[in-house]
């Protein structure tokens, strides 16, 4: 239960496996935008200052002399996918998040936005907005000169954003339960599906989405935005991994998912000490 959708709605096709595996022999494919949705490359290439060491004479210095001076010290991530014209920007940002629930781009590694830009097919720009966005959201960390780091947690800081989150959800949660009616929560249900379809698979992105969708709905009903809005954040930024820590098993994703339907079940039935011990629980277990 503890990851989820930052769109309501289907996610952009090419976001499950945006950053696909290496091949065996270590290339990565070449892979373009069509040419309607190349606009962003138009006088932006690269654009003097578009690159973070601007300041150097010549401009942006050639892949390879980075790697020489260690400026892209870890593999940059993965194969390239194209992306669609319509909110480059949007879609590269949902890439990246996936990315990074799905532990494909490394706690502690840095990439530049130029060397990702160039794996959408796209200009540095949509891919540093997007690591922007992301920065202040704590997922990276910018460092000058270089790209951006992706941040490093610890299990302190998840159980911290938990706590946080189950002093706002617990209350509004029970207040919910005498409140809502039964047919209400019914409409929740589909919802409360879909992360079980996707932790069967065990797809910890679209888990993510799913899990977070589930959430704002159940909270949405108290019909306060801003509620909303602050635990659909610290939601979010609790799926981001641990530096350390393993890789969310399938079965532990099963059985958050199996949390949700517990939880309406609950709600339904009006049962205040289900639904409180339910979300404390699932909130003491998160791990993501």
């Amino acid at each position: 239960m503890e990851q989820g959708n930052a769109h309501e709605g289907a996610r952009p096709a090419y976001a499950l496996g945006a950053f696909p595996r290496t091949p065996a022999d270590g290339r990565m494919a070449e892979c373009r935008v069509p040419e309607q949705a190349r606009g962003e490359r138009a006088g932006a290439e690269w654009a003097g200052a578009e690159w973070a060491g601007a300041g150097q004479a010549g401009g942006r210095p050639a892949e390879g002399e980075q790697a020489a001076r260690g400026e892209h010290t870890h593999g940059e991530p993965l194969a390239p996918r194209a992306v669609q014209r319509h909110s480059v920007r949007g879609q590269i940002l949902d890439a990246l998040r996936a990315a990074l629930v799905d532990g494909e781009l490394v706690p502690g590694q840095v990439y530049s936005a130029p060397a990702l830009g160039s794996r959408f097919g796209v200009s540095a720009t949509p891919v540093r907005e997007a690591m922007q966005r992301l920065a202040v959201e704590g997922a990276v960390e910018v460092v000058p000169n270089r790209g951006f780091r992706v941040s490093e947690r610890g299990p302190r800081e998840l159980a911290e954003l938990a706590e946080v989150r189950a002093l706002i959800e617990v209350p509004v949660m029970l207040s919910l339960a005498r409140t809502v009616p039964a047919h209400r929560w019914s409409g929740l249900r589909p919802l409360a599906e879909a992360t079980v379809t996707a932790a069967a698979v065990g797809d910890r992105a679209a888990y993510a989405e799913s899990d977070r969708a589930f959430h704002r709905a159940v909270l949405a009903l108290s019909g306060n935005k801003q509620l909303v809005s602050v635990a659909d954040e610290l939601h979010q930024r609790s799926q981001w991994p641990l530096v350390s820590g393993p890789a969310t098993r399938r079965a532990d994703l099963l059985a958050d998912a199996s949390e949700h339907t517990a939880l309406l079940d609950a709600l339904v039935a009006q049962d205040l000490t289900v639904v409180q011990a339910l979300v404390r629980e699932h909130f003491a277990g998160a791990d993501g």
